[in-house]
């Protein structure tokens, strides 16, 4: 992988620097005001508009409203916790009539009171990715179950480790205790063997083989940057977690810029198409892959069919959520743990 990739989704952010709301999508057909029409207003909110992940749950809902006959209108805040661009969004997209909403919160014990209000104005809400806090905030969740996500790497992990001596860096999103980052990263050190002591909490554990902790951003600068301060304290790191593709793939850059490629190996979670690419390559060891376009198209009908008819979907089996899925993708498979080659990852990347 070439020095300081730069991920194609930089092309696709629309929004104007420093807009903390802004609207990507109007109406599927006719814009913003509806112009009358019959069609079921829904509202799709991420955490940003140009994270890959994020451009592929929009596209998915827009061919899902589509198919559907429903007027979608997108929304995303400024960065990956800005809880305040999503109240706004809800706040909009309630007073314009909306009969559903997807949200893929960021912060999530924040959004409540703004989701609360949307259902009390008879609007369905519907957490897609990352559940609320509680997880009953919200009519429905649709969503990858994050700590399987997680323990699915360490255990991938700790088989791959075997023999060596663990010296444990953590890339994680933010300080700020994420619902998506808890579940992701005690996933992890649950799988690779590690007493993550409280299972709501990132970093009050006490375990020798975890070196280093900093925080990303869940993008490729700040990957980039967290890991080369991490080398600088320690260059004896030989395993690396982050919270997803982007943040890998700039570790990776650190990495290979420090000359320590063939030293560390970088597990992750997403499963989009570039973040596979790495995989091929051999710069991510493994990747947990979540299904984004599966979770925005199911989110999407749910919502339709919630203002046809009140349905409400109900959650899988075993779980508070519908659970849309993950696949471990990796080259070097270990024993005991099933998981798909990269040539098999880049025909489903986010499907």
């Amino acid at each position: 992988m070439a020095h300081r990739v730069k991920l194609r989704h930089r092309a696709l952010a629309v929004s104007s620097a420093g807009i903390g709301l802004t609207l990507l999508l109007t109406s599927c057909g006719n814009g913003i005001s509806g112009q009358g029409d019959d069609k079921p207003i829904v509202g799709l909110v991420t955490k940003t508009d140009d994270n890959p992940f994020y451009v592929k749950m929009r596209e998915g809902a827009q061919k899902k409203a589509r198919e559907l006959g429903v007027d979608l209108r997108t929304f995303a805040g400024k960065g990956q916790a800005d809880n305040d661009s999503q109240v706004k969004a809800i706040e909009n997209l309630v007073a314009a009539g909306a009969k559903g909403i997807l949200i893929t919160p960021a912060d999530s014990g924040a959004i409540i009171p703004a989701i609360d209000r949307a259902r009390k104005a008879g609007v369905m809400v519907i957490a897609l990715d990352s559940p609320t806090e509680p997880a009953s905030a919200v009519d429905a969740t649709f969503a990858t179950d994050n700590r399987l996500a997680g323990r699915m790497i360490g255990k991938w992990a700790k088989e791959r480790m075997a023999g060596q001596r663990p010296r444990i860096a953590l890339l994680d999103l933010s300080s700020e205790q994420v619902k998506v980052d808890i579940l992701r990263n005690q996933g992890f050190l649950e799988g690779f063997g590690i007493d993550v002591r409280d299972p709501k909490r990132i970093g009050d554990e006490r375990d020798s083989r975890i070196v280093g902790r900093e925080v990303t951003g869940a993008n490729e600068e700040g990957g980039r940057d967290a890991m080369e301060k991490l080398l600088q304290k320690n260059g004896s790191i030989n395993l690396v977690y982050t919270i997803n593709e982007p943040a890998a793939a700039g570790a990776y850059q650190a990495i290979k810029a420090a000359g320590k490629q063939k030293d560390i190996t970088i597990v992750s979670i997403d499963g989009g198409c570039p973040g596979v690419k790495n995989v091929a390559s051999g710069a991510i060891g493994a990747t947990s892959m979540q299904f984004p376009v599966k979770m925005a198209a199911e989110g999407v009908a749910a919502a339709a069919a919630h203002a046809k008819d009140g349905d409400k979907p109900s959650a899988s089996s075993g779980h508070g959520f519908t659970n849309t899925g993950v696949s471990l993708v990796t080259d070097t498979p270990v024993s005991g743990l099933e998981s798909k080659k990269s040539d098999w990852g880049l025909r489903h990347c986010w499907g």
